[in-house]
């Protein structure tokens, strides 16, 4: 093994220890990358990529999406759009047994879909639905286990920042990826739904029924349903339909949510001033973790030790489908480590070259070996996956970021039971990666048509 390699196999242990004893992951990925890059090049090249590597990476104009899905998100939760959301799904749904939980993930999926967070949905949503749980007396596994499961419902339904960021790191269409994650999204509801039902089936104490609203109340509910219908079908729609960019998109969904929570009059001075500076502040923190990584791909990409990884699993005669679901595997333990967005610039610069390799190089065709797919449908395929397993680290031991959130907000019960009712969703997601990537094309069908 050539020192070059050796060094970066170094770099990676270190990094790997750096995060471990809590340095910010961004720090973490500077310091690995600049001194790894000094010590093979010499400092002269460090500092001369210094002066223009942050311009060169803060300018693309994909990332200018990134606040404003942010600003997006940050208004909306406090414009009210989460308490109309749980109100007119518990409205159709409430009276069911387990139906108040099922209202949350209904809730939380529509959330997501403005606002493209999986924290901020789990927050919002929990401190909107966990009070309206607790009143029917639902356990408090079955309630807060809802509320963390469905807050990762944020990450893949349009708009993510974390699929933004991913699709920028691969080259792939952010608008394609938006298209992609469409239905995989709606599977992910679909099978939370079921869970809810079969959970509740079997323990019927743990989600009783709610009440019958009254026509007034219902069809009032049902009425505040149509601002987030309105804003979601102009932004998204409006993206699919090829109507505009997701900047512009994200530019009209800002608009709307302001537009929204003043005439509600929901929005006041100091809640206008909280969006902007929780903007600028998570912003700052996607756009220095950016640069960290850019930095640690430069030296990985120096050392040869991506190259060399997928050369040597290309080589392993492993199948394709092995070396896929093998990646997967860990994602998932690495989401127990990290948040989801240092996770994916940490880790697709070195799983995405061997996925490559895996296809056949990067002009492998449709009719091909490999995954018997082009490699712009293998960005799209994957990326939809990764993100999936990326969600699992959220409601896992021991970061589990979503279970952390709710239990703060319900302090009186105890975090192992939040888990304890968090695992019938774990096994969902499981279920959804089996189905995905047993069927490709529910993933690759959206984009195939709407392209």
């Amino acid at each position: 093994m050539s020192d070059a390699l050796m060094l970066g196999l170094g770099g990676l242990i270190c990094l790997i220890g750096l995060i471990a004893i809590r340095m910010p992951i961004a720090y973490a990925m500077i310091l690995v990358g600049g001194i790894g890059t000094a010590v093979i090049n010499g400092p002269g090249l460090v500092l001369s990529q210094l002066k223009t590597l942050a311009y060169g990476q803060f300018s693309i104009y994909d990332l200018s999406v990134v606040p404003m899905f942010i600003l997006m998100g940050a208004v909306a939760s406090k414009a009210g759009l989460s308490q109309a959301l749980f109100r007119g799904a518990n409205a159709w749904l409430g009276w069911l047994r387990g139906g108040t939980a099922m209202a949350a993930i209904a809730g939380c999926a529509g959330f997501g879909a403005v606002c493209g967070s999986s924290l901020a949905t789990a927050s919002t949503m929990g401190k909107v639905a966990l009070p309206e749980l607790r009143r029917y007396k639902y356990s408090g596994a079955l309630a807060t286990g809802t509320l963390a499961a469905g807050g990762v419902l944020g990450i893949l339904i349009p708009p993510s920042v974390v699929l933004i960021i991913y699709a920028i790191i691969v080259e792939a269409n952010i608008v394609t990826m938006f298209m992609a994650a469409f239905l995989p999204g709606l599977l992910a509801v679909i099978l939370f739904l079921l869970t809810i039902a079969i959970y509740v089936a079997l323990r019927p104490e743990a989600g009783p029924r709610g009440g019958t609203p009254e026509r007034a109340e219902f069809v009032e509910a049902t009425l505040g349903l149509i601002p987030v219908l309105v804003i979601f079908g102009l932004v998204i729609g409006g993206i699919y339909a090829g109507l505009f960019n997701p900047t512009p998109a994200a530019a009209v969904g800002v608009f709307l949510v302001f537009a929204f929570g003043l005439a509600q009059g929901r929005l006041s001075r100091a809640h206008i001033r909280e969006a902007l500076l929780e903007t600028a502040s998570t912003s700052g923190m996607i756009y220095l973790i950016l640069l960290g990584a850019e930095l640690l791909k430069i030296f990985m990409s120096r050392s040869g030790l991506p190259q060399e990884a997928a050369l040597w699993v290309a080589n392993s005669g492993l199948a394709p489908m092995t070396v896929m679901v093998v990646l997967l595997l860990a994602l998932i333990a690495l989401g127990c480590l990290m948040d989801s967005l240092s996770m994916i610039l940490l880790v697709i610069p070195f799983f995405w070259p061997v996925l490559v390799e895996v296809n056949g190089g990067v002009y492998q065709g449709a009719d091909g070996s490999g995954y018997g797919m082009s490699t712009e449908d293998l960005k799209i395929w994957f990326g939809i996956l990764a993100l999936i397993v990326v969600e699992l680290g959220l409601i896992t031991p021991p970061v589990g970021m979503n279970v952390f959130v709710i239990s703060s907000l319900a302090e009186d019960i105890p975090m192992g039971e939040t888990f304890k009712g968090v695992a019938p969703f774990f096994l969902a997601e499981l279920l959804r990666v089996v189905i995905l990537l047993s069927f490709p094309a529910l993933t690759l069908w959206l984009p195939s048509v709407l392209s």
